[in-house]
């Protein structure tokens, strides 16, 4: 009673198969009856030999025949088949092997174990035969057990074949990429090219290359919507010979970002080489909008020595920002520069208070006190306390590889250390970038 109950379709299901059983057994019980009701009797006379059956008894024989006769035809048919059926199931059993074997070394492989990952490589290669899959999966193992020579023998076998050249040609890219040997990776991402136009790996690595290379025209060529093209633009401009081709990428690099100061001072330095010197300092200023830096304010005020327009000239720049840290900084200094020491105390002050607290910052201080109060008890000791502040502070900000953190005295568009591309950026220990929080739209 406290048992499960039987699904009531369960019950109907089981209804009906007895019932189609019962059916087929009065179907064949009638179909016997009705052959062991047939009357007559057949003679059949060969040879002056005679038979003589009930038409039941010889309709029963003639079936029984029949199907002795198909059985015989079965096992001769199948003993003329067996060579066919034994290979047919030594391929299957040798394609299975293989496939366990393939997918043995993939797990080595994605495991860093080479020893086993070779192993059922090699057997995969005897079971299934040098195809493109064995062949990369081989080349693999070769590479991770430190195999060089093994793995560039595959990898060329590989691109000698059509089904698989694009995959050898890939392999030899890396390694030429690995030892930087940089004429044998353009030869071979050349041949992958044509091999197989277009591909977005190709695309990137060919990149990479180039910029290996320092051929920046190319990696700007090859540049896709993520690639760093206002810092390839920019070293493209300045490689470039041509006034007018070089014009055009420094245009190119400083729209695709305002804020990196090398593009923003790239086109302006062309801009006044052709005679456009308003225009160019149009550019910085926008420049200096998007993220202030030094060498902005160093162009624009560059040849000019009378302090009441060098003073205009930098407060007609930062008016866009007139709150940066960067704006005070600049600010204080051309102040103290004019001696006026009063501003440049209340730039400096402010500069402070947006959290700048930075050597040069100090250093500035101590101008300022030298300045403003001479050799007296007083201003020495503001003086002192100024360069022991100075000694403590965090360090100014320079070019620096946001990728690996290495420090460089100038902008460059890839890092020589971690050859990363487009991460030099000018920046604190602090601060990962010295920028306005959005930058205009160019239209000088």
């Amino acid at each position: 009673a406290g048992g499960a109950r039987r699904p009531a379709g369960d019950g109907a299901l089981l209804m009906r198969q007895v019932l189609r059983i019962l059916v087929a057994a009065l179907l064949v019980t009638a179909a016997v009856w009705w052959l062991l009701s047939l009357p007559g009797t057949l003679a059949l006379s060969v040879a002056g030999w005679q038979m003589n059956a009930p038409a039941p008894l010889a309709l029963a024989a003639a079936v029984v025949f029949i199907l002795v006769v198909h059985l015989l035809l079965r096992l001769l048919a199948a003993l003329w088949h067996l060579p066919r059926s034994l290979r047919f199931w030594r391929a299957r059993k040798a394609r299975d092997g293989g496939d366990l074997a393939v997918g043995r070394c993939l797990v080595a492989l994605a495991a860093s174990e080479p020893a086993p990952a070779r192993r059922e490589a090699r057997r995969a290669r005897r079971m299934l035969g040098d195809t493109p899959q064995t062949l990369l999966l081989a080349a693999e193992a070769a590479r991770v057990a430190g195999d060089d020579m093994e793995a560039e023998r595959l990898y060329t076998l590989m691109s000698e074949r059509a089904d698989a050249a694009f995959l050898g040609l890939r392999g030899l890219f890396r390694q030429a990429m690995a030892r930087e040997d940089w004429n044998a990776a353009g030869d071979f991402a050349r041949r992958a090219e044509l091999v197989h136009p277009g591909g977005g790996w190709l695309k990137t690595e060919r990149t990479e290359l180039a910029v290996r290379l320092g051929n920046w025209q190319q990696a700007l060529a090859l540049a896709g919507s993520k690639a760093p093209v206002a810092d390839f633009a920019t070293a493209a401009a300045e490689a470039e010979g041509d006034p007018v081709q070089a014009s055009r990428l420094a245009q190119r690099a400083w729209k695709a970002n305002p804020g990196l100061a090398p593009a923003a001072l790239a086109y302006a330095t062309l801009l006044r080489r052709t005679g456009h010197a308003k225009r160019a300092l149009a550019v910085v200023q926008q420049a200096w909008t998007a993220c202030p830096h030094p060498d902005l304010a160093a162009f624009a005020l560059e040849g000019i020595a009378e302090w009441q327009a060098r003073l205009r000239l930098a407060e007609r720049l930062v008016a866009r920002q007139p709150n940066h840290p960067e704006t005070h900084f600049l600010l204080a200094r051309e102040n103290l520069a004019a001696g006026l020491t009063g501003p440049a105390r209340g730039h400096l002050e402010s500069t402070r208070r947006a959290g700048l607290n930075e050597r040069r910052v100090w250093l500035l201080q101590a101008d300022l006190e030298a300045a403003e109060r001479g050799e007296t008890e007083e201003g020495r000791i503001a003086q002192r306390d100024a360069l022991r502040k100075a000694a403590n502070a965090d360090p100014d900000p320079a070019w620096r590889c946001r990728h690996c953190g290495t420090v460089f005295l100038r902008w460059q568009p890839a890092c020589p250390s971690c050859h990363t591309a487009g991460e030099i950026r000018w920046s604190g220990p602090n601060r990962v970038l010295l920028a306005a929080p959005a930058a205009p739209e160019p239209s000088a």
